[in-house]
């Protein structure tokens, strides 16, 4: 493998987790999570724990593999971190369907990804020697990661603003992405790779096009440089 090779590859496997470094650090800075949609962290974490069996019947490059581990890795960390600051406000709990992956402790999320493991476990051995299963898997898992920008989207159009949004993040998002649909053409991974990157490029321009719209005004209008920082809500069953 040539040097330009090897340094694509761990970029690949290393960037997409490294582009949330700095949405937790602004959200660390400013003790508020509310900038920043945690279903992203659910979509990654359900997306690559499912590709990783994809790989199973169907393996692709270990780079994608590792880069699976490390998105799961951080976004359990980032998860944990937007809980700790979350605001007091939203530490109620909806009903019905509206209280999916809005519990208030870091183990309800643990026990839910639990359980998905546990699910297609299951399906592994049931119905893990049909080629038709990993194909669909694979579709599943690339397709539930294409959907990634869209809860940031609505949530910043609910507020109309970007306001909690790591800049860098959404210039990451934008930047890696591309560079991920380059590298899937480039290196021939599986279609589903493919036609997902181009999905979520789309929904990064959306994005995009909303920080270039609604500017990013500071979350509370009171805040200055000044103002004391929130102080996280914790709760007797945070893990």
């Amino acid at each position: 493998m040539t040097i330009l090779g090897t340094l694509s590859s761990i970029g690949m496997a290393c960037g997409p987790p490294l582009i949330y470094a700095d949405q937790a650090r602004t959200i660390w800075q400013k003790r508020d999570s509310s900038g920043f949609s945690h279903d992203v962290c659910g979509i990654i974490l359900v997306a690559n724990i499912t590709r990783c069996f994809f790989y199973i019947g169907h393996p692709f490059e270990l780079t994608l593999l590792y880069q699976s581990i490390l998105l799961i890795l951080s976004q359990l960390a980032l998860l944990s971190l937007c809980l700790h600051f979350r605001p007091a406000e939203t530490t109620s709990n909806p009903e019905g369907i509206r209280s999916f992956w809005r519990w208030r402790s870091l183990g309800s999320y643990l026990e839910f990804l639990a359980g998905l493991i546990l699910v297609l476990l299951v399906l592994q051995f049931i119905v893990g020697r049909w080629a038709w299963y990993y194909e669909s898997l694979g579709y599943i898992a690339l397709g539930i990661e294409s959907t990634l920008p869209i809860p940031q989207f609505i949530s910043n159009w609910q507020r109309k603003s970007c306001a909690g949004l790591s800049d860098l993040t959404v210039l990451f998002w934008l930047l890696g992405d591309l560079f991920k649909t380059a590298y899937f053409f480039v290196r021939g991974n599986p279609w589903q790779f493919r036609i997902t990157a181009i999905v979520t490029v789309l929904w990064d321009i959306g994005i995009a096009v909303q920080r270039f719209t609604y500017g990013k005004p500071p979350i509370n209008p009171l805040d200055d440089e000044d103002a004391e920082p929130m102080v996280p809500r914790h709760t007797d069953d945070n893990v």
